[in-house]
């Protein structure tokens, strides 16, 4: 027993395997709970494109700011706001399919990034922690930033539960109700680009989609109640990372990598057992 403790213990002796885990349930909650209206809606491209178009703006944030790294978050964070509410306009003036409109900006802005960083060699090294996470680069500084933005995503997600709510399930009814659908569908994409803003230095830019997808698409399997869906999804994440980051200190392996692994292998068991139980209670009373 003292043992198992002891393996248990070891990785948070270090402060920043602390701050990690600090970190990656941070994210995890906020990105399960924000994706739960991702995968209800049918946004995952939106989610993906959003990670993607950041990075012409982290690319002009390092040449401005020689890498800092609190500086890199609001360039990132600026990028995806300013993307998010593009799409929106596009979609909504230009008479084309919102997924066209996704298509565009996703391929064009980072089309961009990718030309800005060839420029410079050394961008390659020293951005590489945004395309694929350092989690347990997080410093102090990051995670108060992390927690703040994640709080106000948190808070607005409760603030506006049933309009959400009824905007997801019935567009027809929130128009018949007067919602401000125009409004609500705005500030769910600019609440989506939050999430992915602070979602970049846990997982990084290949992976952030997978967090807002995986746990929550997980949770759907397991309920059609969208207060459970939240719940479970929170956790589901939130034991990805705590085991992410066990198999990342144990078996060298990338933290990122390792906590969207973790949360993939949660769905496939979840999906097995849900694939097993209709198969059984399809089958005919002999």
């Amino acid at each position: 027993m003292e043992t198992l403790i002891n393996w248990l213990l070891a990785p948070y002796s270090y402060a920043f395997m602390a701050r990690g885990l600090a970190a990656a349930t941070l994210v995890g909650v906020v990105c399960a709970v924000v994706g739960t209206y991702v995968v209800l809606r049918g946004m995952a491209f939106f989610g993906d494109a959003l990670a993607h178009t950041i990075l012409p703006g982290v690319a002009v944030g390092y040449l401005f700011s020689g890498g800092e790294r609190g500086a890199l978050f609001w360039w990132a964070l600026g990028t995806a706001l300013a993307s998010s509410f593009v799409i929106s306009a596009i979609s909504r003036r230009a008479q084309i399919k919102e997924d066209t409109a996704i298509g565009i900006i996703f391929a064009g802005m980072f089309a961009l990034g990718i030309a800005i960083i060839s420029t410079v060699r050394s961008y390659a090294v020293d951005l590489s922690h945004f395309l694929f996470g350092d989690v347990l680069g997080v410093s102090a500084a990051d995670l108060i930033r992390t927690a703040i933005f994640g709080g106000l995503v948190l808070l607005a997600m409760l603030a506006f539960y049933k309009e959400f709510l009824v905007l997801s399930f019935d567009p027809v009814l929130a128009a018949t109700l007067r919602l401000p659908v125009g409004f609500l569908n705005n500030l769910l994409l600019a609440l989506i680009a939050v999430t992915v803003a602070a979602s970049i230095q846990t997982v990084g830019v290949a992976l952030v989609v997978a967090m807002l997808v995986t746990p929550a698409a997980t949770a759907y399997l397991l309920t059609n109640r969208l207060p459970v869906m939240m719940a479970l999804a929170a956790a589901f994440a939130a034991l990805s990372g705590l085991i992410g980051l066990y198999l990342s200190y144990y078996l060298g392996i990338a933290s990122g990598a390792a906590i969207v692994l973790t949360a993939t292998l949660f769905f496939g068991l979840v999906f097995a057992i849900h694939s097993l139980r209709n198969a059984w209670i399809a089958q005919p009373v002999r």
